[in-house]
């Protein structure tokens, strides 16, 4: 007798006869109103108490057997009812079968979260955040709100009409779009495999033998179904939604990488802007200073060395301007090219950078799991790992089909739909391997792995989640810190400067102490501006860190990739822009 492998990691598995009525979910079988008879044989003794399982469905199906035996008296009950009976047994035997699944069921891993970043945030277990949780209050929903449009706190009507026009034409962002289309579509492949295949095949002949014309007709179809009765195909089809939440998520962070990159190309587009203006006010600065030696020269109070050493400071001035306009030109066709746009058609007028960044709200670290789209799709593919080993254990179980064909066919003068001509035949077959030199074994062993490779995968994806929070934090209290002293830096230069050109004038200063002055003016105004770029750009950062307003509740759910659909394909065979 061939012997099955043991039920694994969840398998529904026969109750005993202590856990009659539990077991797989399945529909409770309810009494009919009616009870008509089949000689002696009443509807009522064959109402189950309780849900229907794999062992009360085979008692069921015994049962029916045994009421229509002719050793009960009842062989010779109508042939139309006999049939209904027991294809109801066997279908409430088949319907119990199929809602087992094994393999594991899926949780999501422990991860180690802190109580509060390092660098700043809320506390968990601080009375403030602990009475919050305890106050709830009913939700008042705003559906005017922005959700989600992270860069509206830098108040810059440019960069929010730039960032909106990502959804636009970005072709990076399209393409994630497509591969989630692509993904919800295997979603629904693999729905279809719980549903039979139903194929039509009519013929016409024609033919001329000895003499004599023929016509004949065949009109038939056939039906095949592979019941899924240890969840091969429903943990398949778990695994495509999960992969299918993996790519929205996938989708999330590409949306979010690519308006964060539009953001910083604007700020650097900024700074660019900032950077020339600050250039172009130290040239003029020089000029004054040019003009200063040369009527210390004429004066014959200074050496012709000054002078030019004053127009060298110029020129070399006016080429670092020249090449922050070049860094600009850059910065403008690069925000382009992420809009989805030529080069050619974007053209921003000059303006400043902002002098203050704005502020960042973080919250507690448990809440990051829920608002990272990298966190949510490296979840998702552990989940997906997790079906895949039911899948594989799946494989160590047998698989039964059922087939069936009819129709008619023969030729048309003896009449088409003549009894003679009808045909039809009903097939159920079963398959097990019973060798495969540990094959199965070792895919269910691959699984298992791939499985805690994706845990890892995760776990060290939430790591990397909470640094860069905790270096968006501390860039944002270290640079805030940079900018107070580098500000002072730029005041006490711009005063030196200041001192020495009046020395300089009096006769009292060398020039080459006017020109140490001016050039640490400049240095540090520069050095204050990049400061200042710093801060935008770790802003940005951290929001991007923070998730950007994403939260994990975004991703479609199972009813929405597994909800109700006609199990018939009628998508057109060729794509309509072809």
């Amino acid at each position: 007798m061939m012997r099955f492998p043991a039920m694994q990691d969840g398998a529904c598995a026969p109750p005993s006869p202590r856990a009659r009525g539990e077991g797989c979910d399945d529909p409770v079988v309810g009494a009919a109103r009616r009870q008509p008879r089949v000689r002696g044989l009443r509807w009522k003794s064959l109402v189950l108490p309780g849900p229907l399982t794999v062992a009360s469905a085979r008692r069921l199906h015994a049962k029916v057997q045994a009421a229509l035996s002719p050793q009960a008296g009842r062989g010779d009950a109508h042939p139309t009812m006999r049939h209904l009976l027991r294809a109801a047994s066997l279908l409430a035997l088949t319907t119990a079968l199929s809602a087992c699944v094994v393999g594991p069921d899926y949780s999501r891993p422990s991860v180690e979260t802190p109580l509060a970043f390092k660098q700043g945030g809320t506390r968990e277990d601080s009375a403030a955040f602990v009475a919050s949780r305890k106050n709830w209050r009913a939700a008042a929903p705003n559906d005017g709100a922005e959700r989600g449009d992270w860069w509206r706190v830098f108040r810059d009507p440019t960069l929010d009409r730039l960032i909106r026009l990502v959804d636009v034409d970005n072709q990076s962002l399209r393409q994630s779009v497509a591969n989630f289309r692509q993904a919800r579509a295997l979603v629904e492949s693999a729905q279809a495999a719980l549903y039979p295949t139903v194929v039509g095949a009519p013929s016409i002949t024609r033919s001329r033998t000895v003499g004599t014309e023929r016509t004949s007709v065949s009109i038939q179809g056939q039906a095949s179904w592979e019941l899924d009765l240890f969840g091969r195909i429903r943990r398949t089809i778990e695994t495509e939604a999960a992969l299918a939440q993996a790519d929205a998520a996938t989708l999330a962070l590409t949306r979010l990488t690519i308006q964060a990159e539009v953001a910083n190309n604007y700020l650097s587009l900024r700074y660019a802007d900032s950077l020339v203006r600050v250039l172009n006010a130290n040239v003029e600065n020089f000029k004054r200073t040019v003009a200063i030696t040369e009527n210390q020269y004429n004066a014959g109070v200074a050496a012709r060395s000054d002078v030019i050493t004053a127009q060298t400071q110029v020129q070399t001035t006016q080429a670092a301007a020249i090449a922050a306009t070049l860094t600009r030109a850059q910065f403008e066709n690069a925000i382009a090219t992420l809009i989805g746009r030529p080069p050619s058609e974007l053209s921003l007028a000059v303006a400043p950078l902002a002098l203050v960044p704005p502020a960042v709200p973080v919250g507690i670290p448990a809440s990051l799991l829920e608002r990272r789209p990298d966190v949510a799709q490296a979840e998702r593919a552990v989940q997906a790992q997790s079906e895949q080993i039911g899948v594989a254990v799946a494989a160590l179980y047998p698989s039964v089909t059922l087939s069936a064909s009819g129709g008619i066919s023969g030729l048309t003068r003896t009449g088409l739909l003549s009894a003679a001509n009808q045909v039809w035949a009903v097939t159920a077959a079963g398959s097990e391997v019973l060798f495969d030199g540990g094959a199965r074994s070792a895919a269910i062993t691959a699984s298992r792995a791939g499985y805690d490779a994706s845990v890892a995968n995760y776990r060290q994806t939430v790591l990397a989640a909470f640094a860069d929070v905790e270096n968006g934090l501390v860039g944002i209290r270290i640079l805030a810190r940079q900018q107070v002293a580098q500000d002072e830096a730029v005041t006490l230069a711009r005063r030196a400067v200041e001192i020495t050109l009046n020395e300089y004038r009096a006769g009292t200063q060398n020039f080459t102490t006017v020109v140490t002055a001016q050039a640490l003016q400049l240095n540090n105004e520069v050095a204050a501006l990049q400061v200042r770029l710093s801060r935008f750009t770790t802003a940005v950062s951290l929001i991007r860190a923070l998730g950007g307003g994403w939260d994990a509740r975004a991703l479609p759910s199972d009813s929405e990739l597994k909800g109700p659909r006609l199990p018939i394909d009628l998508s057109p065979a060729v794509h309509p822009d072809e």
